[in-house]
């Protein structure tokens, strides 16, 4: 059996997650048993959603991760040694077996075994057609449901989840406008990923630059960021509005007071729908949603990026990174 690399949760962090807070460890695999089989980890995808996990800051499910814990994240693995009939050697698949170059499983603790196509590269099952974009579609399709010819604003519009939410809106006919963190961002969520417009958050009175960009009004407010970023936004919402909750990103490293939304009273005055959701619950819409995106991916409707570090030993760096604004689009660990 290969050696298995593996990152652990070492430690708490206090805020920003540093390197000490993560182990990297080599460990032998056991034999295969009957009806499992052995995959060789290619793409790691590195999320938001782990930091919360990693505890000293803000959190949304429980207790988290304990140190000496595997780091919790899905990967795009390849069946390498098989004892399983339904999963044959070069099968790909996704699943969240953790930051680790190998895994074994026996197919109950996968996502999706992925049916190839030549016309959507495999890394892409970790983003454009894997979770963070079916988070995208439920959080615009089942929780937002805008109609064609409103107003869709997305936070963290330069990110996987905002970029490919923003593009589906697009896709129902609707106008879509971003948020996201300096212009070069800015640039690339209207010229690349093609929504109308993008407003900067790191510049001043972001208010009055969604009210410009959104001249009539917000109908959704897809939000993946909360605290003034929320407030911002709840300005502009239009009357009988709804806001899907997709995340807090301005709170995951928060280890002291935490922002308290100043505009909440508007979500009375103006009849505002705000629910949040988590895509786990939404587990039966996954074929439906990867599909509709495969076909976005192939046609060249949905645009994408990729940050891409290489090796498990640079993952930690990687998240760090991410979790600062480094990466463009998807940050994902080529493993090999």
């Amino acid at each position: 059996m290969p050696d298995n690399t593996q990152v652990l949760f070492k430690s708490h962090p206090q805020a920003m997650p540093i390197p000490d807070n993560f182990e990297i460890v080599h460990v032998d695999l056991p034999p295969l048993e009957e009806g499992q089989f052995l995959l060789e980890n290619q793409y790691l995808s590195l999320d938001p959603y782990m930091r919360m996990l990693m505890g000293g800051g803000w959190t949304y499910s429980g207790p988290g991760m304990t140190p000496g814990q595997l780091m919790v994240g899905r990967v795009l693995g390849r069946v390498i040694e098989t004892k399983n009939a339904d999963y044959a050697i070069g099968d790909h698949v996704v699943g969240r077996l953790g930051w680790q170059s190998h895994a074994i499983s026996d197919g109950t603790d996968l996502d999706f075994k992925v049916e190839a196509r030549q016309d959507v590269p495999l890394s892409a099952y970790l983003g454009a057609c894997g979770s963070t974009a079916i988070t995208g579609w439920v959080g615009i399709k089942l929780v937002g449901k805008p109609r064609e010819g409103e107003t869709v604003l997305i936070s963290a519009a330069a990110g996987s989840v905002g970029s490919a939410a923003g593009q589906i809106a697009k896709a129902m006919g609707c106008r879509a406008a971003g948020i996201a963190g300096g212009r070069d961002k800015c640039r690339l969520v209207e010229e690349v990923f093609e929504f109308d417009a993008c407003c900067d958050y790191k510049a001043d009175d972001l208010a009055g630059q969604i009210a410009a960009a959104c001249p009539d009004g917000v109908d959704v407010y897809f939000d993946n960021v909360g605290g003034r970023v929320l407030d911002a936004a709840l300005v502009n919402m239009n009357k009988y509005g709804r806001i899907p909750v997709c995340g807090v990103l301005s709170a995951y490293n928060d280890g002291g007071d935490r922002y308290g939304v100043e505009n909440l009273h508007l979500v009375f005055d103006k009849t505002l729908n705000i629910q949040g959701f988590l895509l786990a619950d939404h587990h039966d819409k996954w074929p439906e949603a990867r599909a509709e995106l495969e076909d976005m991916v192939a046609s060249g409707a949905m645009k994408y990026r990729e940050t891409i570090a290489q090796g498990i030993e640079n993952a930690p760096e990687a998240f760090i990174g991410m979790l600062g604004g480094a990466n463009v689009g998807k940050q994902l660990v080529k493993l090999v």
